[in-house]
């Protein structure tokens, strides 16, 4: 019989379970920030200015507004991620490398717990 762990015991899953759930609300709070940026419709005071710089300035804000959708649809992928990571949890597959089936480091999935692939695999990529 091999030493090789398939599967984390209880303790290790809810200590990933812990690690998930405060990214996840953290990652809430930034995606409601971003969020608010964007849809912000204040004109920050520009009425009175010139047309040149008041077209300067509306462009530079679109221009804000589309990068901060851009980092909101990031966050709400990352979130998604880390939700499935959740369900991993709940199914007993977590940390389980889907490419090579064996477990993920533990020290990975401490830095980034929504993986499904080992160091090896993310490689050979």
């Amino acid at each position: 019989m091999s030493d090789v762990k398939v599967k984390y015991s209880e303790e290790d899953l809810l200590e990933f379970k812990e690690i998930i759930n405060k990214k996840i609300a953290r990652a809430q709070e930034d995606l409601e920030l971003l969020e608010g940026a964007y849809k912000n419709n204040a004109d920050n005071g520009t009425e009175d200015t010139s047309h040149s710089f008041k077209s300067f300035d509306e462009g530079s804000e679109t221009m804000a507004k589309e990068a901060n959708v851009q980092l909101a649809i990031r966050q709400e992928k990352f979130i998604r991620d880390l939700k499935n990571a959740l369900l991993r949890i709940e199914n007993r597959t977590y940390g389980v490398c889907r490419v090579t089936g064996k477990l993920i480091q533990k020290e990975r999935l401490k830095l980034v717990p929504h993986a499904t692939l080992s160091i090896e695999a993310k490689r050979a990529q």
